[in-house]
């Protein structure tokens, strides 16, 4: 699910990224092969950490961030948990793309960090919204306009589309084909959230920019010809 810090989201100024982060609490042994067990105990002073589960969604549904309780099949969620889903294809694709030192890394990190703006747009439906909920969802035109500018700039550094691409290309490339697959996805579940008014048009326009970018389909991808 999408993440949201106090206020109401954790966007492009607050974006944490996954793979810096550690979690001693899930590590089995100790730097010498100490058995959990064997640690000290904490003192009684010490502050327990809160629960990562709640157990409200075991009867099949979930809170929106307005407060109001749908079911977890919801269009909402289901636009929710795809978009989730794309950022995790995105996260694994930078790896990827990491190692072969190319250039765009940071406009998929951007594009990852905008993401989570886009969660909290959806999980704020606007038919239980009230003016303070808004105020902290709506999400703006901004990064739409900085995605024409990527997709403008690395357009014009490639030749001529004359055939269909085929999802492959190397890992990155197909990792980056499985991404704009993810996106189109995403972007199906948002239009009738658009169409409804229950989110904002800019949700669904920054989905339809993201995977136009010409790095999702490098020019050494395999094609095949146009018939």
């Amino acid at each position: 699910m999408a993440v949201w810090g106090l206020g109401g989201r954790l966007g492009l100024r607050g974006c944490l990224c996954a793979r810096k982060l550690l979690c001693p609490r899930f590590q089995s042994r100790g730097p010498q092969g100490v058995e959990d067990g064997d640690r000290p105990q904490p003192s009684s002073k010490t502050p327990k950490l809160p629960k990562i589960y709640t157990k409200t969604g075991d009867k099949g549904f979930s809170s929106t961030f307005t407060g109001e309780r749908r079911p977890k099949d919801d269009q909402v969620f289901e636009a929710v948990g795809t978009t989730d889903e794309l950022s995790s294809a995105i996260g694994f694709a930078m790896e990827l793309i990491a190692e072969k030192g190319h250039p765009f890394v940071e406009e998929l990190q951007k594009i990852q960090c905008s993401l989570q703006d886009v969660g909290s747009a959806l999980a704020t439906p606007r038919s239980s919204a009230r003016e303070a909920h808004l105020r902290h969802a709506t999400f703006e035109a901004g990064p739409i306009s900085e995605l024409e500018q990527w997709i403008d700039r690395y357009s014009s550094q490639l030749p001529p589309l004359t055939a269909f691409i085929l999802p492959s290309g190397g890992k990155s490339s197909a990792a980056l084909h499985f991404c704009r697959a993810v996106c189109r996805r995403a972007e199906r579940r948002v239009v009738p959230l658009v169409q409804s008014g229950e989110t904002d048009a800019n949700v669904a326009k920054f989905l339809n920019r993201s995977f136009r970018l010409p790095p999702s389909a490098p020019p050494d991808s395999v094609t095949i010809s146009s018939h």
